[in-house]
């Protein structure tokens, strides 16, 4: 008994440890620039701001924040995920039972003709009743922590589908932020759009009535009227995005595009979120959810390598059972009737063809799977980060360069007014110069709305505010 404890306070290997973070200090050669300027409007990164549960609020819209408390309530794909965990989690409680003795009760009632010539005997046969009540309790002794490598995998498992609920609330959360963005840059394109077929409209008139007063070729109205005919064809394209992205957003909070209805937005009401954080390489791996739900399954995958191996070892069963018996109801308690065993039991698999050890070296080569498998994860974690990060800057100097066509463009427009006023040009030259900054316009509408979306890629990528949380039933067989 005293060995049997003490094996019973060990389990084979291998011993599940957390890999180590990535041995890096940036995310980009050479570090991430500190600041992203354009427009007037400055984000910076800083290491004293995290990244927040709620994040989509730092957006200054309550559309949105309506839109994403829609769907974390009744999208589909979160309440499958919610399901799926809570799943997991009776599986852990009712894995863990192997850890209890096993008993069981039983009561029968039968009538039976016996015959003594089974025996050779040739007395006469009998005909009587027998009534049982009998029970019995077993224990396996988890000698070399079979059971313990099985409640931990399960455990793992559990952790897994925990952090893809986690992965799923962030990918609603993000699906939702840039389908309401996106929905409101093409709003704004839409109207600028239609403005810039009225102006274009007005040039066509202008146009036509000098061709008949044959001052102009009627060439130009042509040209025009292709024009506006190119604008217009553009409109149907942005109202069925508008219109895709609704319903995509309908989709997401759980409801029909036919109940659903949109909360108009533009971008002047999205606020570009000033302070972004900055996170250290080595934490990305502690608060992504694809990156701990990877590691989940690796560890999941440790404890099967424990399972095959223990059961490639001599067990230990120890049983006791007890019972009643009488010809009658009554005579069941009689002393003649009652029986008992008590029992240990050594089983030990001498040859199964081969079975346990290759389902040994399977379970092994699963892990050197997801070994590799949580590697590219982490890979992959990390080069999202770095593009985004690229995005970032890359999308401030768009910006700041539509920007600068912009202001050229207004600047433009007002000069030519100032000239139209003192009659050095005509009212046509004006028309063309504010087509061009409709179309300036646009330009910025696409390079804004690309800046926000990258924003949100930012708090996508940084894992979106889920911290690691040791889960409960980690420490199983002292893996830990």
């Amino acid at each position: 008994m005293l060995c049997a404890g003490w094996l019973a306070g060990c389990a084979v290997g291998p011993d599940f440890s957390r890999p180590p973070p990535p041995k890096v200090d940036a995310f980009l050669p050479g570090g991430a620039p500190a600041a992203f300027a354009a427009a007037g409007a400055q984000q910076t990164l800083r290491a004293d701001v995290s990244v927040r549960d709620d994040w989509w609020t730092q957006f200054g819209s309550l559309a949105i924040d309506d839109a994403v408390d829609d769907a974390l309530t009744d999208n589909a794909t979160f309440v499958q995920a919610q399901a799926s965990l809570r799943r997991a989690e009776d599986q852990l409680r009712a894995g863990a039972g192997v850890f209890y003795p096993q008993a069981a009760a039983e009561a029968g009632a039968s009538r039976e003709r016996y015959s003594p010539l089974h025996l050779g005997s040739q007395a006469a046969p009998s005909l009587f009743n027998l009534f049982t009540l009998s029970a019995s309790i077993s224990y396996a002794i988890d000698l070399w922590g079979g059971n313990r490598r099985y409640v931990e995998g399960l455990a793992a498992e559990r952790d897994a589908q925990r952090y893809a609920l986690e992965a799923a609330w962030l990918t609603i959360a993000s699906n939702v932020v840039n389908a309401m963005i996106a929905r409101a840059a093409w709003r704004d394109e839409i109207d600028a759009t239609q403005e810039m077929i009225g102006l274009v409209r007005e040039q066509v008139r202008i146009a036509e009535e000098r061709a008949h007063a044959g001052t102009a070729a009627y060439a130009a109205v042509l040209t025009l009227q292709n024009e506006q005919a190119t604008l217009e064809a553009t409109l149907p394209a942005l109202e069925q995005k508008r219109a895709q992205a609704g319903d995509l957003l309908a989709s997401l909070t759980g409801t029909l595009p036919a109940q659903w209805r949109s909360p108009e937005l533009s971008l002047r009401d999205v606020t570009l979120p000033p302070d972004l954080p900055r996170t250290v390489p080595s934490q990305l791996v502690r608060q992504r959810p694809d990156v701990l739900q990877a590691e989940a399954l690796l560890h999941a995958a440790s404890a099967q390598v424990g399972v095959a191996t223990a059961a490639m070892l001599p067990n230990v069963t120890l049983s006791a059972a007890g019972g009643l018996s009488g010809a009658s109801p009554a005579s069941v308690a009689e002393r003649m009737g009652q029986s008992w065993s008590l029992a240990a039991d050594v089983t030990a698999p001498l040859f199964q063809g081969g079975t346990l050890w290759y389902g040994r070296k399977a379970a092994q080569e699963a892990y050197a799977a997801s070994r590799a498998q949580y590697r590219q994860t982490v890979l992959s974690a990390f080069a999202q980060v770095a593009d985004v990060l690229y995005a970032l800057e890359y999308d401030a100097g768009a910006l700041d360069a539509q920007s600068r066509a912009l202001a050229a463009a207004q600047e433009a427009l007002r000069l030519l007014r100032a000239d139209y006023r003192a009659g050095t040009v005509d009212y046509l030259q004006i028309l063309v110069a504010d087509g061009q900054l409709h179309q300036a316009q646009i330009a910025w509408l696409e390079a804004a709305a690309q800046r926000l979306q990258d924003t949100v890629a930012l708090y996508a990528a940084l894992g979106g505010g889920w911290h690691d949380e040791p889960a409960s039933g980690e420490g199983v067989a002292g893996a830990h």
